[in-house]
């Protein structure tokens, strides 16, 4: 072979010099070698996922107790008989949905009083299967399924042990917690909140509207109530609250977060606040830049009764206001939060929705609105909302992609709220500026339709099928396309 090779003169190399050819690596090739995804290559992957959602599935809450019909089952018969009625039935629809950290189980509660813990795996592979409709309606895809009482509205499992499931509604004064490992339909705990008198020494109305446990502790859990004040327990002293973190306002909080570290938990009220608390007590954390001070306990105390009051409190409308972009297409009023939601891959982003459909993001290190979503108001198509259910954010946590109940139309709305000006919803967007190579490879927000309209989501926490509630009672399961080969002509035929 030596014979073959001729020595290359240095004239040559300067003549033609070689240049070297630039190759772009296999990004899939790259994910599958390094065991992990960058940021990039999760965007561009989570823009052709959205592009594919759709509604794969739809199972109505058809089920038994004891071979009667249950609550949640009659209610539905009778809303769908009285469908062309002006005023819907206030009792309706799928109230709360939540997964448990490994996607296994799906709990649900409807309005009518019903629990309802879901073997995801079932509800999936019937969405893929032949079975007819009279199949899909059975009761094998579920664990658990009883009557709890006349009005549920909550529903959250215990992250410290994914076997319990708590759930409260709005016209109770108590926490039930079951334990999906039994087959029971009693609770292994009641917990009770103190009633609230008036000042005739009548009591008062009674309501919880939320829960949220701490993941490092199985035995402690908050609770807000209508009077706007939070909760905490501590199952192992006894089942009346030990502290409660008062908002000096007696308007009902909507929706409550803690945050990943279990130090400060968010609340969001009615009228349009959102307020922050230190779960750890002594001073104010320097984070929220405020300078109240606080009781020198600790909130775990199991003997003595504390109100703290909150470090911070700002007002959406009024951060909205300062959206110059905003202000200047619409008149800005201060409304109702439905609820808010904490990004655990970005902590310092606080995700809420407004009763008006708008979502958006709150930076809790600058307090500003940082990401902004105003879908067309119902008006525009001649809806009348003369009931506005609560629409409760649902998020994706591998591609940060929120979902959310249309308020006007049916289906759900897919918002890109990545922390980065890039995102589609970033208040300093600008479509104009942006790099046209790049530009296609952006995430837009996506509208998937439905079949019925939505009131809340929940989002797998692998796979990213998400799972959405309904006013009659139903659930929908929205995911991707699903495909199957076609050997003798080798081409993707769709299911």
């Amino acid at each position: 072979m030596d014979r073959f090779v001729v020595p290359r003169s240095s004239n040559s190399l300067i003549e033609n010099p070689r240049k070297p050819s630039k190759r772009f690596p296999w990004k899939r090739s790259v994910v599958e070698i390094e065991g992990r995804m960058s940021s990039k290559y999760r965007r561009t992957a989570a823009a052709f996922m959205l592009e594919s959602y759709r509604e794969v599935g739809a199972f109505s809450h058809l089920y038994h107790i004891d071979g009667i019909e249950c609550p949640t089952h009659m209610n539905r018969l009778t809303s769908v008989a009285g469908a062309g009625d002006s005023e819907p039935l206030r009792r309706e629809g799928v109230s709360g949905l939540e997964f448990d950290n490994k996607g296994i189980y799906l709990a649900s509660v409807t309005k009518s009083g019903c629990l309802t813990v879901h073997d995801f795996e079932a509800l999936y592979c019937l969405c893929n299967s032949s079975l007819g409709r009279s199949d899909i309606d059975d009761e094998r895809k579920h664990l658990m399924h009883i009557s709890v009482r006349p009005q549920l509205d909550v529903v959250r499992w215990n992250l410290a042990n994914q076997d319990e499931v708590a759930c409260t509604s709005m016209i109770t004064n108590e926490v039930h917690i079951f334990d999906i490992g039994l087959i029971s339909t009693k609770p292994i705990t009641v917990l009770r909140k103190r009633p609230a008198v008036t000042v005739h020494g009548c009591e008062g109305p009674r309501g919880l509207t939320d829960i949220a446990f701490i993941s490092s502790d199985k035995s402690r859990l908050l609770a807000s109530d209508v009077y706007g004040v939070i909760n905490i327990w501590d199952r192992r002293a006894r089942n009346v609250p030990c502290a409660e973190l008062i908002s000096n306002s007696n308007i009902a909080l909507s929706s409550i977060q803690v945050d990943v570290e279990n130090q400060f938990v968010f609340g969001a009220s009615k009228h349009g606040n959102i307020y922050a608390w230190d779960l750890r007590g002594g001073r104010t954390s320097l984070a929220f830049h405020k300078e109240k001070s606080m009781g020198s306990e600790s909130v775990g105390a199991p003997r003595t009764h504390m109100n703290h009051p909150p470090l911070a409190t700002v007002k959406v409308a009024s951060l909205l206001e300062k959206i110059e972009s905003l202000k200047e297409q619409t008149d800005i009023f201060s409304k109702e939060i439905h609820s808010i939601n904490l990004n655990p891959s970005c902590p310092y982003q606080l995700a809420f929705h407004l009763e008006d459909g708008w979502s958006g993001v709150l930076d809790i290190n600058s307090w500003q609105v940082t990401h902004i979503h105003c879908p067309p108001p119902a008006w525009l198509k001649d809806i009348k909302l003369s009931h506005s259910p609560l629409r409760k954010l649902s998020e994706n946590y591998s591609f940060q992609i929120y979902a959310v109940g249309s308020s006007s139309t049916n289906g759900i709305h897919l918002l890109d709220f990545y922390p980065d000006p890039t995102s589609a919803c970033h208040v300093d967007n600008d479509d104009k500026q942006s790099n046209p190579e790049e530009k296609h490879r952006n995430i837009q927000n996506k509208f998937v339709s439905s079949s019925e309209g939505v009131t809340v989501c929940a989002s797998h926490p692998l796979n990213g099928t998400i799972i959405a509630g309904t006013k009659r009672h139903s659930l929908l399961v929205m995911s991707e396309l699903c495909y199957s080969y076609n050997a003798e002509q080798y081409i993707p035929t769709e299911e």
